[in-house]
C-alpha cells in the first residue's frame, strides 16, 4: 500500500508518522510518500518521521519529494494537509475582520473565505493531477474550510472525502469522563463542518442508549469550561455544541477577546519554530510534546480509520465524515456537503440517518449551506461582487457596509493568491 501526504513538510506530520507506525496493523503502509514544495521543512519532517518508524519497529519505506506527480503516482490514498500562503496569511486572515468587528479567524466568517479562495483553486489542480496519474485513489481532505474544499472536489468528480478532528476529540474526551474506551463512544454528531453538534452520546455503537443527559447532568461543568461557554447555556440547548460554535454563540465576547492578545497564528509560528528545532535534533525519536499545542489532535488515529475503511481494510466501520448530504438532512441540499455519521467502506462513505434536526440548528446550518454555496462559487469564477454576495450571507457578517469593507480588505490582502484580482 502506497500513501501519499501532500503538505508532508507541515509541524502536522510527525502526528501522522506517530499514528501511521502505532496503527500499523489497521493500516499497513508499505511506502509513505511525504510532498512538500518546502525543501527545508521537508527535509526535517523526513528525517523525524524515517526515525520515529524505525523507533517502533515500522518497516515501511518514507520518501521524501517536491515532485507532486512522482508523489501521487500509485497511491492508493492522498492526503492533503495545505496552508495556501502559510502562517503569514493565516495571520491576516485573523486580524483584518476584527477592524469592522467581525471575528477573525482562519475558517469561519470573513477570514474562512479568504482561506477559501486562495485554497480551492490549489486543491482542484492537486486533484486534477492525481486524476491523470491515478483515477482510482482516495483523497482525504484535511485542508480547511473542510466543508468547502471536499465539496469542491466532490462536484470536480473526484473520489473524495472531508476529514476533521472535532469529533475524534470528543469521543476521546467523554470516553474519559465515563471511564470507557474511546471505541465505546459512538457519537450521533450532526451538521457542516466546524458547525456541529453532538445531539446523543451511545455506548457500543449507533443502537445504543443515548446517555448524553446523564452525561451533561454529571460532567457539565467539565464540558461547558471546555467550550468556554456557561454552564447554563449548555443545560438549556440540551445538547454539546462544536467549540466554533462560540463564534456564534458568543461573538462579541470573542471579538474582546481576540482585540486583547496575539493572534492564534503568531502563537502558531513561534510554536512551529521551536517545532523545527526539535525536529532538527537526530536523536529525537517520536512526536515532541509541544506537538500536542500545534492543533489536530487525534488527527492521525481519524486518519488512519478513514484510510483503512477506504481501501478496505480494519478500519471502524462508522466514522464522522464530511460528504454529500444526499437527503440526509432533508432540509438541506442534496449536494450540501455535511459532517455526519457514516458507514465507510471502499465505496465510499454511507451517511447513517439522524433524528430530526431541531429548529435551532437547523437554521443555522441552512444559512452557513447558503454561504458556503456563494463561498464556492466565488472560489471557483472569483470577482468582487461574488465576494461581496458570500460575506453579505454570513451569519457572522450580514451587514452591507461591514461586507463592502470586509470585501476591499479581503481582495487586498490576498491579491497574490487570487488569479483574477
Amino acid at each position: 500500500m502506497k500513501l501519499t501526504v501532500v503538505g508532508g513538510g507541515s509541524t502536522y506530520t510527525p502526528e501522522l508518522i506517530d499514528g501511521f507506525a502505532r496503527l500499523r496493523e489497521t493500516l499497513p503502509i508499505e511506502e509513505l510518500v511525504l510532498m512538500d514544495p518546502a525543501t527545508d521543512r521537508l527535509e526535517l519532517v523526513g528525517g523525524l518521521a524515517e526515525r520515529i518508524f524505525s523507533r517502533q519497529g515500522h518497516t515501511g519505506r518514507i520518501l521524501t519529494t517536491t515532485d507532486l506527480d512522482k508523489a501521487v503516482d500509485g497511491a492508493d490514498a492522498v492526503l492533503l494537509q495545505l496552508r495556501v500562503g502559510g502562517q503569514a496569511a493565516r495571520r491576516q486572515d485573523e486580524t483584518w475582520p476584527l477592524e469592522c468587528g467581525c471575528v477573525g479567524q482562519e475558517t469561519t466568517g470573513a477570514g474562512g473565505l479568504a482561506k477559501a479562495l486562495r485554497t480551492v483553486p490549489v486543491v482542484l489542480d492537486i486533484a486534477e493531477r492525481i486524476r491523470r496519474t491515478n483515477p482510482d485513489a482516495w483523497i482525504i481532505d484535511f485542508t480547511n474550510p473542510v466543508g468547502i474544499v471536499t465539496r469542491a472536489l466532490l462536484q470536480a468528480g473526484h473520489r473524495a472525502v472531508g476529514l476533521c478532528n472535532v469529533a475524534i476529540g470528543f469521543q476521546r474526551k467523554f470516553a474519559a469522563l465515563l471511564g470507557v474506551t474511546p471505541t465505546d463512544v459512538h457519537l450521533d454528531h450532526v451538521g457542516l463542518n466546524h458547525l456541529t453538534w453532538e445531539t446523543g452520546v451511545r455506548i457500543g455503537g449507533p443502537e445504543g442508549e443515548d446517555i448524553l443527559p446523564g452525561l451533561l447532568a454529571e460532567h457539565g461543568d467539565t464540558v461547558a469550561a471546555d467550550l468556554r461557554l456557561p454552564r447554563p447555556v449548555i443545560d438549556r440547548l440540551g445538547v454539546v455544541p462544536s467549540y466554533y460554535l462560540r463564534y456564534y454563540y458568543a461573538h462579541d465576547e470573542v471579538v474582546r477577546e481576540l482585540r486583547t492578545k496575539p493572534s492564534r497564528a503568531a502563537e502558531v509560528a513561534e510554536m512551529e519554530r521551536r517545532l523545527l528545532e526539535l525536529y532538527a535534533d537526530p536523536a529525537l525519536d517520536e512526536k515532541p510534546e509541544l506537538l500536542a499545542k500545534r492543533g489536530g489532535a487525534y488527527y492521525s488515529e481519524a486518519a488512519v480509520d478513514l484510510a483503512a475503511a477506504l481501501l478496505g481494510g480494519s478500519g471502524s466501520a462508522f466514522q464522522v465524515v464530511n460528504t454529500y448530504n444526499g437527503g440526509t438532512l432533508p432540509f438541506l441540499p442534496d449536494d450540501a456537503v455535511i459532517e455526519v455519521q457514516a458507514a465507510v467502506g471502499p465505496r465510499g462513505p454511507a451517511p447513517l440517518p439522524v433524528t430530526p434536526v431541531d429548529p435551532l440548528y437547523a437554521g443555522l446550518m441552512a444559512n452557513v449551506t447558503a454561504y458556503e454555496d456563494l463561498a464556492l462559487d466565488a472560489a471557483l469564477r472569483g470577482g468582487r461582487e461574488r465576494v461581496f454576495r458570500a460575506l453579505l450571507a454570513h451569519p457572522l457578517i450580514g451587514q452591507y457596509a461591514y461586507a463592502e469593507t470586509l470585501t476591499d480588505q479581503l481582495i487586498a490582502h490576498n491579491r497574490e493568491h487570487l488569479a483574477w484580482a
